[in-house]
C-alpha cells in the first residue's frame, strides 16, 4: 500500500499525530510519505490519502487564524490544507480519510469534518474521520492520543 499523509500544523501537535498515523501504517507494511500541505503533490496513484489539520474557529485554518496562531507563538505556513484542497483534481473514488486536532468541548468543531466535505465534492471515497484532542490551543496532545493515532493508522492499512 502506498499512502500520502498531508498535514498542516501550527504548534506541532497535528504533525506529531501525522507521524504517529504513519508509524501505524508502516507497522502494517505500508509505504508512507508525510508532507506539509504547502509541499504536497502527487496525490494520484496512491492507495490512501490521509489529510490532517488543526481545528481553528470550528473548521479549517485560514489567513486570519494563522495570524492569530503566529501571534501566540505558533509557526504556521502562509497557506495550508484549505488552499491545498483547492488545487486538487477530481479524486474519482480514491480512498481518503481526514483527521484533526481539537481542543474538545461541544462548540470546538472539527477541521476533519470540513476536510471530509471538501473531499466528497471531489468524488473521493471518504472513510470515517478521526479527531485527536489537545489540552489547549498550543497543546500538548492529551495523554494517550499519539498511541491512539498509531493504532488508528494501523487500522487504515
Amino acid at each position: 500500500m502506498r499512502a500520502l499523509i498531508v498535514v498542516e500544523t501550527c504548534f506541532g501537535n497535528t504533525e506529531q499525530v501525522a507521524h504517529a498515523i504513519a508509524a501505524g501504517l508502516r507497522s502494517r507494511g505500508a509505504d508512507v510519505e508525510v508532507a506539509a500541505a504547502v509541499d504536497a503533490d502527487d496525490v494520484l496513484g496512491r492507495d490512501l490519502l490521509v489529510v490532517g489539520s488543526p481545528t481553528h474557529s470550528m473548521g479549517l485554518p485560514g489567513a486570519a487564524t494563522r495570524r492569530q496562531a503566529r501571534a501566540q507563538g505558533g509557526h504556521p505556513h502562509d497557506t495550508g490544507v484549505s488552499e491545498w484542497l483547492d488545487t486538487l483534481p477530481r479524486l474519482d473514488g480514491q480512498r481518503v480519510v481526514a483527521f484533526a486536532t481539537v481542543t474538545g468541548g461541544f462548540f470546538s468543531g472539527s477541521a476533519a469534518k470540513a476536510i471530509e466535505r471538501r473531499l466528497r465534492k471531489l468524488s473521493a471515497a471518504v472513510a470515517a474521520r478521526e479527531d485527536f484532542r489537545v489540552t489547549g490551543v498550543e497543546g500538548p496532545l492529551v495523554d494517550g492520543e499519539l498511541e491512539r493515532a498509531t493504532r488508528w493508522g494501523a487500522s487504515l492499512a
